[in-house]
């Protein structure tokens, strides 16, 4: 549960430092304001995908007791090189665009398996949840099973 807090924790510092380093760095760089680049979204995706899902995540281990499975230490260490992945490329992405220099597949590429990493680490905490909800289940029907006491006539 402490790596939950600690990581949602640094994703929220990510992801302000990011949105400060967005709009300082389009400043310096005389940057048109409001013209599209990546640099924004890499804001939104460390405090959405990073600060909140793991913040969400700690809620729902603290409920079902998620770590219980193995596939939600998978879940974690995917879930988090995705967004690192897709994080850094954003950002490089978006440097690029400031600095008026074109960017390569190389880098849409490796967003993508930043992306696929994503994918897979939600599979991976959606099959942790559904074991988790069937151990509560296994266990709530186990406590209702038992035989009731029928009153003398």
């Amino acid at each position: 549960m402490r790596r939950l807090y600690i990581a949602s924790f640094a994703y929220m510092a990510a992801g302000v430092l990011s949105g400060l380093f967005y709009r300082e760095f389009t400043k310096l760089n005389g940057f048109p304001e409001g013209a599209p680049t990546q640099l924004g979204l890499a804001h939104t995706h460390l405090l959405t995908l990073g600060f909140i899902v793991l913040l969400i995540v700690l809620v729902l281990e603290k409920v079902f007791a998620l770590s219980r499975s193995k596939l939600f230490g998978w879940f974690f260490w995917l879930y988090n090189a995705g967004v690192v992945l897709t994080s850094a490329m954003l950002i490089w992405h978006g440097i690029l665009t400031v600095l008026g220099e074109e960017s390569s597949k190389m880098i849409a590429g490796i967003a993508g398996t930043g992306h696929i990493l994503l994918t897979a680490g939600v599979v991976l905490l959606f099959l942790s949840l559904g074991r988790a909800l069937k151990r509560d289940r296994a266990a709530g029907a186990v406590t209702t099973a038992e035989p009731l006491a029928v009153a003398a006539p």
